[in-house]
């Protein structure tokens, strides 16, 4: 790390700490030549590798603005959103890859996003996993609804097993 004073090629860290948010360091560091001190924000770098090739930063803000139009007329906010860009960018960083491929990017939004909101994610998917005709979407409408009902039977149980222990 050069010095932005001097320019010396070298500095001894003083002090480390982790962001409030868990994705960044802060560094604070002394240079060894004219002794002044300076800060620096280490945060891992994750890039995205497009269909075409090309290679771009990742960006929660196009996981956003993605979504949202699947999201149009629903009762999504823009908080719900950025929850879900958040999410995303969480799932993504677990996996220690420093590049990631864009379609990867996608398989990670549908889950949160059907946790969000049902349509939305019907909506997105159509596009994302290009549904070609009126039976691509029966078939995911079903899984939709096999699903839901096993977690509304899963529920029952789960309250009638309550329901007997009191």
């Amino acid at each position: 790390m050069f010095c932005p004073f001097c320019r010396h090629p070298d500095s001894r860290v003083i002090d480390s700490r982790t962001s409030d948010d868990g994705m960044s360091i802060r560094r604070r560091r002394q240079c060894p030549e004219c002794g002044r001190r300076f800060s620096t924000t280490e945060t891992a770098s994750l890039n995205v590798v497009k269909r075409s090739g090309v290679v771009q930063p990742f960006s929660r803000e196009k996981i956003v603005s993605g979504v949202r139009k699947a999201c149009q007329g629903r009762p999504v906010t823009d908080t719900d959103l950025a929850v879900l860009a958040q999410k995303v960018e969480e799932s993504i960083r677990a996996t220690g890859a420093s590049q990631i491929e864009a379609n990867d990017i996608g398989l990670a939004i549908l889950s949160p996003l059907r946790e969000l909101d049902e349509v939305a994610y019907l909506r997105f998917a159509s596009v994302y996993q290009g549904f070609d005709s009126l039976e691509d979407f029966e078939s995911a409408i079903t899984l939709l609804r096999v699903e839901h009902d096993n977690a509304q039977d899963a529920a029952a149980k789960d309250g009638a097993a309550h329901v007997a222990d009191a």
